[in-house]
Parts: structure tokens; C-alpha cells; sequence
């Protein structure tokens, strides 16, 4: 006991104590002494040592504290300087400003709205667009030659395959520090953003893509060329890199008025029709069956690469009339999105999304008619090379 509470001991012994001046005190000193046994005198080759609870905090030195005020000082006037002058904000970007560019399709119009329309993601009076509810349009038509003739300016001459070889061993690795990630939003705006301040101290940006943007890599290259004015230079499965260009100055680069917050997304017509287009209701209810009861053509995951759907589909529709695809890990809302890319890029007809199973049917007079076009406009292409 006397070594558990030696940190508890006191410099001097105990005296005995008065029992006329403290009547409530045990008369007995066995029981004196054992109620103060963790205040025992310390030995004469011990040193005295009593630390507190908790240490006693430091004291800040006056002069730090009043250098960090100055700077907060600072910073305040320079962005009240700033807000008198720097808004709203004139970008001369040609294109209109989206939330995702890859993730929105420019022909489908929605017909509700979960947020008020003057609400812009911009904040209030930071930009000079108006905001639609959807997008923020430019004011101006874009001179096309114009642009094309300042992006081949920037970009120069084009790189060699050892500096491009050079390029992909500096990047290619998953460590990299000029990495950006693209999940399920696809192409953002704050993306671009994200993009010229790597460009600031570095040729390149390596983008990993994930989720159902990777469902259709081509229209993502295609985006990020045309609103960042880059060129991708190398791609791996879902790895780019995308290369600024060897004429790119930082101190010109394009101002990108960033979104402080994500918009709530419009409300669109509805996906799935209660009788498909060239079936009968007794014929669509006896394919969503068979389609339920069929074996799953692949499962996803959730933000998984799915580069091969498209083609693994159209493969199995040349035997089936009805594919199901297993997204029980995917989540609901990537569910519909992962049916809405398929619809267009294979082409198909989603039948049912029920417990995270998309039923799809190939659709014998839509499939006939697009693949129709396809051809005659492959057709017009070989004209027009021959001419």
C-alpha cells in the first residue's frame, strides 16, 4: 500500500490530533492510522515529486499571436477589396456551365425542379450567367475557328513517343501526387478548376476514372479535351493522362468560377414505361419474368470499372432476348443511371428495376432502326472520304 500511494505522500509526519476539538473521530488509532496510510511520510533516500492531473498548459508568446491577427487582418481587407471589385465574375469560357458535362444529356429537358431556380450553386451575384436550374448558359455565341486556332497554339507540336513514354513512367504510377479521381459525377466543373491548378507545376494530370462514368470512357475524353483544352496522351483501361499542352501559360490560364455547392438534380421523365415500346402489357409482363428468372449476365461492384458492359451486353443479345444485370452492391440511383447509358449506347429498352436488377430487352424494331442509321451513316462517311 505504501508503494501504490507514494506519489500521494506529504513532506511532513502526521501529528496526532485533539479529541476534544473533533468529537467525531474514531477513538480508536488502528483505525486512525489505516484511514491515513496513503499519506506516510517518504523515506530519507526518496526524492519529493507530487505531479498534477494534467499538465499545466504553456503560455503563447504574445508576439505569435499578434502576427496571426495581422495576417487574418489582411486577409479580410484583401477579400473586401476583392468583393467590391472582382464580382461578378466575366469568364470568357465558351460553353455553359454544368454541374457534370459527361453525366447530362443536353436533349433530354426535365420537367420539375427540387430547388427554386434563382438559388445559383455560383452564390448570389459571383458570376454574370444566369442560372437555369440546370446550367448557367453563355451570353455569347463561341467563335469556333477562333478557339480551335488558340488551342493548337497552346498545344504546339505534338509530343514524340519518347516524351509521351517519358511522361506515362513519371505518371503512371498510383502514388502520384497529380492525381485526380473521377467518380460517379463524371466531368464536374470545380473539376476544371482542380485540373489548372495542377497544370500550374505540372505538364500533366493523371485521372482515374471510376463508378458509371466508365461505361462511356470516349465521351469522357472527349470532355475533359474540350473544356479543359488538353490532350489525353495516353489511356489504360480507366487511367488518362492528360497533357496541357507546351505553349500553356499558368498566368493565362482560363478563370473557372468554382460552385460552392452541389445542386439538387432536376426531376426527368420517367425511365421505365408500363407497357414497352412494340409489346403488348401481357407481353412486357411475361418478359420482365423470364428476365427476373434468368441467370445474372455479370454483378457489379460499387465504383467499379466497367469498361466491357456495353460490348458483353450486345454480345448476349445476340442469342437472348433479355438481359438482367446484378447491381445489388451498386445503390439504387447508380442503378438507373447504369440503364440509362446502356439504353443509348448498346441500344436497348429497360423493361424493370426492382431490388437492384436492371431487366433489359433488345427491342427487334428499335434495334432494326438504329442499326439502320448506323450504317447509312457509315455509308455517307465513305462518300464523303471517296469525294
Amino acid at each position: 500500500m505504501l508503494k501504490l500511494f507514494s506519489w500521494r505522500r506529504t513532506i511532513h509526519h502526521p501529528k496526532p490530533l485533539n479529541p476534544a476539538l473533533f468529537p467525531h473521530l474514531p477513538s480508536s488509532p488502528f483505525l486512525f492510522i489505516s484511514r491515513f496510510l496513503g499519506h506516510s511520510p517518504p523515506a530519507e533516500d526518496e526524492e519529493m515529486y507530487d505531479p498534477p492531473f494534467s499538465p499545466t498548459p504553456k503560455r503563447k508568446n504574445k508576439s505569435k499571436i499578434s502576427t496571426k491577427k495581422n495576417q487574418t487582418h489582411k486577409v479580410a481587407n484583401k477579400i473586401n477589396s476583392d468583393g467590391a471589385n472582382g464580382f461578378p465574375v466575366n469568364s470568357e469560357l465558351p460553353f455553359d456551365f454544368m454541374y457534370s458535362y459527361s453525366e447530362t444529356s443536353p436533349g433530354v429537358e426535365p420537367i420539375g425542379f427540387r430547388e427554386p431556380k434563382r438559388f445559383s450553386p455560383f452564390g448570389p451575384g459571383r458570376i454574370d450567367r444566369k442560372w437555369t436550374g440546370t446550367r448557367a448558359p453563355a451570353e455569347q455565341k463561341p467563335d469556333l475557328e477562333k478557339l480551335a486556332e488558340e488551342r493548337e497554339r497552346v498545344l504546339g507540336e505534338p509530343l514524340s513517343e519518347e516524351e509521351v513514354a517519358e511522361l506515362v513512367e513519371k505518371y503512371r504510377h498510383s502514388n502520384c501526387s497529380r492525381q485526380i479521381n473521377l467518380g460517379k459525377g463524371g466531368v464536374t466543373h470545380n473539376m476544371l478548376e482542380d485540373i489548372h491548378n495542377h497544370w500550374r507545376r505540372a505538364e500533366a494530370v493523371r485521372i482515374k476514372c471510376l463508378g458509371v462514368p466508365t461505361l462511356d470512357m470516349d465521351n469522357i475524353c472527349f470532355h475533359l479535351e474540350d473544356k479543359s483544352g488538353g490532350k489525353i496522351v495516353y489511356r489504360h483501361i480507366n487511367i488518362l493522362l492528360l497533357y496541357r499542352g507546351r505553349n500553356y501559360d499558368p498566368n493565362e490560364r482560363p478563370q473557372v468560377p468554382v460552385m460552392l455547392w452541389k445542386p439538387h438534380a432536376p426531376i426527368y421523365p420517367k425511365l421505365v414505361k408500363d407497357v414497352a415500346d412494340g409489346l403488348t402489357f401481357e407481353e412486357t409482363k411475361e418478359m420482365r419474368k423470364r428476365g427476373l428468372n434468368s441467370p445474372p449476365l455479370m454483378k457489379f461492384t460499387r465504383n467499379g470499372v466497367y469498361v466491357n458492359v456495353v460490348e458483353r451486353v450486345r454480345t448476349a443479345f445476340e442469342t437472348e432476348e433479355v438481359v438482367r444485370l446484378d447491381c445489388t452492391h451498386v445503390g439504387t440511383s447508380d442503378c438507373k443511371k447504369i440503364g440509362v447509358k446502356l439504353r443509348d449506347l448498346v441500344p436497348c429498352i429497360p423493361l424493370l428495376f426492382k431490388d437492384e436488377q436492371i431487366i433489359l430487352w433488345k427491342g427487334y424494331k428499335e434495334r432494326e432502326r438504329n442499326l439502320r442509321s448506323s450504317v447509312e451513316l457509315s455509308s455517307q462517311k465513305r462518300e464523303g472520304n471517296k469525294l
